[in-house]
């Protein structure tokens, strides 16, 4: 059995930091490509930032130079360390984990991390 929880919301003041956690556990033999996905309400779902197995990154324009999006392949665990935060960058956090198991290799989401930033 696979799951893959976000950890690491929270509230924070603008111009604060946060670093979000997207870690994947169970029979797992690999994680592959995985992505941040965030939700305001009253927004669209948007694709925050994304990274290959290899390391290659994707960011959206809105938050390029502000978060950054790494990977510890040893601890099947991604990381968005989010800094500069700002008022439109609260919503719910998603991270999407493509993810090879004993089961087979299909898509996995983590159940969602709130962050509000607000003074």
């Amino acid at each position: 059995q696979v799951q893959v929880v976000e950890s690491g919301g929270g509230l924070v003041q603008p111009g604060g930091s946060l670093r979000l956690s997207c870690a994947a556990s169970g029979s797992i033999l690999g994680v592959g490509a995985v992505a941040w996905d965030r939700h305001a309400p009253g927004k669209q779902r948007d694709l925050v930032a994304s990274i290959t197995s290899v390391g290659s990154t994707n960011y959206a324009d809105s938050v390029k130079g502000r978060f950054t999006i790494s990977r510890n392949n040893a601890v099947n665990t991604v990381y968005l360390q989010m800094n500069s935060l700002k008022s439109e960058d609260t919503a719910v956090y998603y991270c999407n984990a493509v993810v090879r198991a004993l089961s087979g290799r299909r898509d996995y989401w983590g159940q969602g991390i709130q962050v509000t930033v607000s003074s």
